[in-house]
Protein backbone atom coordinates (compact mmCIF):
# COMPACT_ATOMS: atom_id res chain seq x y z
CA UNK A 1 0.00 0.00 0.00
CA UNK A 2 1.53 3.19 -1.06
CA UNK A 3 2.29 5.70 2.15
CA UNK A 4 0.45 8.95 2.90
CA UNK A 5 2.22 11.91 2.82
CA UNK A 6 -0.64 13.47 5.12
CA UNK A 7 -1.46 12.38 8.71
CA UNK A 8 -4.49 14.19 9.33
CA UNK A 9 -6.94 16.17 6.80
CA UNK A 10 -9.82 17.67 6.58
CA UNK A 11 -12.03 16.87 3.91
CA UNK A 12 -14.96 19.03 2.65
CA UNK A 13 -17.51 17.64 0.40
CA UNK A 14 -20.14 19.90 -0.93
CA UNK A 15 -23.63 19.08 -0.48
CA UNK A 16 -24.22 18.84 -4.45
CA UNK A 17 -21.61 16.14 -4.03
CA UNK A 18 -23.19 14.47 -1.86
CA UNK A 19 -26.50 14.51 -3.97
CA UNK A 20 -24.81 12.28 -7.04
CA UNK A 21 -25.15 15.03 -9.63
CA UNK A 22 -29.35 15.31 -8.59
CA UNK A 23 -28.87 18.89 -7.62
CA UNK A 24 -30.73 17.96 -4.47
CA UNK A 25 -31.98 15.51 -1.76
CA UNK A 26 -28.98 12.63 -1.29
CA UNK A 27 -27.19 9.84 -3.51
CA UNK A 28 -26.74 7.11 -1.01
CA UNK A 29 -24.68 5.33 -3.39
CA UNK A 30 -22.14 8.36 -3.81
CA UNK A 31 -22.40 8.48 0.32
CA UNK A 32 -21.18 5.04 0.55
CA UNK A 33 -18.62 4.80 -2.24
CA UNK A 34 -17.19 8.40 -0.22
CA UNK A 35 -17.44 5.95 3.44
CA UNK A 36 -15.99 3.42 1.65
CA UNK A 37 -12.43 5.79 0.56
CA UNK A 38 -12.48 6.94 3.98
CA UNK A 39 -12.59 3.63 5.63
CA UNK A 40 -9.22 3.03 2.85
CA UNK A 41 -8.11 6.58 4.66
CA UNK A 42 -8.09 5.34 8.22
CA UNK A 43 -6.63 1.59 7.46
CA UNK A 44 -4.12 3.83 5.79
CA UNK A 45 -3.44 5.22 9.26
CA UNK A 46 -4.54 9.00 8.33
CA UNK A 47 -6.96 11.15 10.75
CA UNK A 48 -10.27 12.46 8.87
CA UNK A 49 -11.88 15.47 10.22
CA UNK A 50 -15.03 15.93 7.74
CA UNK A 51 -17.21 18.88 7.14
CA UNK A 52 -19.86 19.04 4.28
CA UNK A 53 -21.59 21.73 2.72
CA UNK A 54 -25.82 21.77 2.98
CA UNK A 55 -26.69 23.32 -0.38
CA UNK A 56 -28.61 20.11 -1.30
CA UNK A 57 -31.01 21.09 0.74
CA UNK A 58 -30.76 24.74 1.35
CA UNK A 59 -28.41 27.26 0.17
CA UNK A 60 -28.92 30.35 3.19
CA UNK A 61 -29.61 33.38 1.29
CA UNK A 62 -28.88 32.55 -1.78
CA UNK A 63 -31.84 30.26 -1.55
CA UNK A 64 -33.73 32.87 0.16
CA UNK A 65 -33.86 35.44 -2.73
CA UNK A 66 -33.73 38.19 -0.47
CA UNK A 67 -37.55 37.53 0.60
CA UNK A 68 -35.57 36.29 4.44
CA UNK A 69 -34.07 38.51 6.79
CA UNK A 70 -29.83 36.68 6.20
CA UNK A 71 -29.16 35.53 9.57
CA UNK A 72 -32.16 33.48 10.11
CA UNK A 73 -31.69 32.60 6.47
CA UNK A 74 -28.17 31.22 7.23
CA UNK A 75 -29.25 29.03 10.22
CA UNK A 76 -31.72 26.86 7.85
CA UNK A 77 -28.18 26.38 5.80
CA UNK A 78 -26.39 25.33 8.81
CA UNK A 79 -29.82 22.91 10.00
CA UNK A 80 -29.54 21.34 6.19
CA UNK A 81 -25.18 20.66 6.64
CA UNK A 82 -26.38 18.97 9.91
CA UNK A 83 -28.89 16.56 8.71
CA UNK A 84 -25.59 15.68 5.46
CA UNK A 85 -23.63 15.24 8.64
CA UNK A 86 -26.28 12.60 10.01
CA UNK A 87 -26.70 10.79 7.37
CA UNK A 88 -22.40 10.10 6.65
CA UNK A 89 -22.25 9.46 10.38
CA UNK A 90 -24.88 6.55 9.53
CA UNK A 91 -23.52 5.23 6.73
CA UNK A 92 -20.49 5.25 8.11
CA UNK A 93 -21.48 3.35 11.01
CA UNK A 94 -23.54 0.75 9.06
CA UNK A 95 -19.67 0.14 7.33
CA UNK A 96 -17.79 -0.11 10.81
CA UNK A 97 -16.36 2.95 10.99
CA UNK A 98 -15.99 4.80 14.36
CA UNK A 99 -17.79 8.08 13.93
CA UNK A 100 -18.69 11.09 16.11
CA UNK A 101 -21.24 14.18 14.77
CA UNK A 102 -19.99 17.50 16.40
CA UNK A 103 -22.19 20.79 15.59
CA UNK A 104 -21.28 24.33 15.96
CA UNK A 105 -24.77 25.04 17.44
CA UNK A 106 -25.58 22.66 20.75
CA UNK A 107 -28.38 19.97 19.57
CA UNK A 108 -27.36 17.61 22.15
CA UNK A 109 -30.43 15.27 21.24
CA UNK A 110 -28.61 14.28 17.73
CA UNK A 111 -25.12 15.54 18.14
CA UNK A 112 -22.06 16.49 20.39
CA UNK A 113 -21.57 20.25 20.92
CA UNK A 114 -18.07 21.08 18.75
CA UNK A 115 -15.00 20.80 21.63
CA UNK A 116 -11.44 21.37 20.17
CA UNK A 117 -10.15 19.41 22.68
CA UNK A 118 -12.73 16.14 22.31
CA UNK A 119 -12.65 16.25 18.43
CA UNK A 120 -8.43 15.91 18.34
CA UNK A 121 -9.04 13.05 21.10
CA UNK A 122 -11.45 11.29 18.80
CA UNK A 123 -8.86 12.02 15.70
CA UNK A 124 -6.02 10.46 17.91
CA UNK A 125 -8.30 7.61 18.50
CA UNK A 126 -9.18 6.56 15.10
CA UNK A 127 -12.21 7.87 14.95
CA UNK A 128 -13.72 10.43 12.30
CA UNK A 129 -15.11 13.49 13.29
CA UNK A 130 -17.90 15.11 11.16
CA UNK A 131 -17.95 19.37 11.78
CA UNK A 132 -21.50 20.53 11.36
CA UNK A 133 -23.48 23.73 11.19
CA UNK A 134 -20.53 25.46 9.59
CA UNK A 135 -19.06 28.08 12.08
CA UNK A 136 -22.16 28.19 14.00
CA UNK A 137 -22.44 32.26 12.49
CA UNK A 138 -24.18 33.87 9.76
CA UNK A 139 -22.39 35.18 6.77
CA UNK A 140 -19.95 32.75 7.39
CA UNK A 141 -19.73 30.01 4.17
CA UNK A 142 -18.87 26.03 4.93
CA UNK A 143 -15.73 26.13 3.28
CA UNK A 144 -14.41 28.51 5.43
CA UNK A 145 -15.68 26.05 8.40
CA UNK A 146 -13.48 23.76 7.29
CA UNK A 147 -10.36 26.08 7.16
CA UNK A 148 -11.37 26.97 10.73
CA UNK A 149 -11.92 23.51 11.69
CA UNK A 150 -8.29 22.83 9.85
CA UNK A 151 -6.70 24.89 11.67
CA UNK A 152 -8.24 24.32 15.31
CA UNK A 153 -7.29 20.54 14.83
CA UNK A 154 -3.85 21.29 13.27
CA UNK A 155 -4.67 19.72 9.72
CA UNK A 156 -2.15 19.31 7.15
CA UNK A 157 -4.08 19.64 4.39
CA UNK A 158 -7.58 20.75 3.50
CA UNK A 159 -9.18 18.71 0.92
CA UNK A 160 -11.77 20.21 -1.17
CA UNK A 161 -13.84 18.07 -3.01
CA UNK A 162 -16.10 19.69 -5.26
CA UNK A 163 -17.50 19.03 -9.09
CA UNK A 164 -14.45 20.79 -10.47
CA UNK A 165 -11.50 18.74 -11.30
CA UNK A 166 -9.37 21.89 -10.04
CA UNK A 167 -9.21 25.66 -10.06
CA UNK A 168 -9.23 26.86 -14.01
CA UNK A 169 -8.33 30.59 -15.14
CA UNK A 170 -11.81 31.09 -16.22
CA UNK A 171 -14.89 29.03 -15.99
CA UNK A 172 -14.09 25.95 -17.97
CA UNK A 173 -18.16 25.66 -18.69
CA UNK A 174 -18.17 28.91 -19.98
CA UNK A 175 -14.47 29.56 -21.94
CA UNK A 176 -13.03 26.70 -23.58
CA UNK A 177 -9.65 28.45 -23.44
CA UNK A 178 -9.89 28.29 -19.50
CA UNK A 179 -6.30 26.96 -18.12
CA UNK A 180 -6.28 24.21 -15.71
CA UNK A 181 -3.49 25.25 -12.50
CA UNK A 182 -1.63 22.45 -11.38
CA UNK A 183 -0.74 24.30 -8.33
CA UNK A 184 -1.35 28.36 -7.49
CA UNK A 185 -0.88 31.10 -5.13
CA UNK A 186 -3.23 32.27 -2.29
CA UNK A 187 -2.27 35.92 -3.29
CA UNK A 188 -2.96 34.76 -7.12
CA UNK A 189 -6.33 33.31 -6.47
CA UNK A 190 -7.72 36.01 -4.31
CA UNK A 191 -5.97 38.78 -7.34
CA UNK A 192 -7.67 36.94 -10.31
CA UNK A 193 -11.28 35.98 -8.03
CA UNK A 194 -10.54 32.49 -8.76
CA UNK A 195 -13.87 31.17 -7.15
CA UNK A 196 -11.66 28.23 -5.19
CA UNK A 197 -13.53 29.25 -1.98
CA UNK A 198 -14.63 32.73 -0.99
CA UNK A 199 -12.34 35.28 0.01
CA UNK A 200 -12.51 34.66 3.76
CA UNK A 201 -12.17 31.31 3.55
CA UNK A 202 -8.82 31.50 1.07
CA UNK A 203 -7.36 34.15 3.54
CA UNK A 204 -8.15 32.13 6.23
CA UNK A 205 -6.04 29.27 4.55
CA UNK A 206 -3.34 31.53 3.26
CA UNK A 207 -3.31 32.97 6.83
CA UNK A 208 -2.55 29.63 8.78
CA UNK A 209 -0.28 28.28 6.43
CA UNK A 210 -2.72 25.42 5.25
CA UNK A 211 -2.16 24.37 1.72
CA UNK A 212 -5.88 23.51 0.02
CA UNK A 213 -5.78 20.50 -2.81
CA UNK A 214 -9.14 21.10 -4.86
CA UNK A 215 -10.19 18.12 -6.84
CA UNK A 216 -13.52 16.25 -8.06
CA UNK A 217 -15.41 13.80 -6.18
CA UNK A 218 -16.77 12.25 -8.98
CA UNK A 219 -14.18 9.93 -8.28
CA UNK A 220 -14.31 9.53 -4.87
CA UNK A 221 -10.75 7.16 -5.53
CA UNK A 222 -9.26 10.43 -6.17
CA UNK A 223 -9.09 11.31 -2.24
CA UNK A 224 -6.70 8.78 -2.17
CA UNK A 225 -4.99 9.73 -4.98
CA UNK A 226 -4.56 13.34 -3.06
CA UNK A 227 -3.33 11.59 -0.15
CA UNK A 228 -0.79 9.59 -1.39
CA UNK A 229 0.49 12.83 -3.34
CA UNK A 230 -0.39 11.76 -6.61
CA UNK A 231 -1.05 14.74 -8.84
CA UNK A 232 -4.85 15.37 -8.85
CA UNK A 233 -6.94 18.40 -8.77
CA UNK A 234 -4.93 21.63 -8.06
CA UNK A 235 -2.60 22.78 -4.92
CA UNK A 236 -3.34 26.33 -3.77
CA UNK A 237 -0.33 26.95 -1.06
CA UNK A 238 2.40 29.57 -0.63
Amino acid sequence: MTKPVYQRVLLKISGEALSGGKGSGLDFEMIGNVCDVIKECLDMGVQVGLVVGGGNFWRGAKNSGGKMERTRADHMGMLATVMNCLAVADVCEQKGIPVRVQTAIEMRAVAEPYIRSRAIRHLEKGRVVIFGAGTGNPYFSTDTAAVLRAAEIGADVILLAKNVDGVYSADPVKDPNAVKYDTISYDDVLAQHLMVMDSTATSLSMDNHIPVLLFALKDPRNIIRALCGEKVGTIVGE
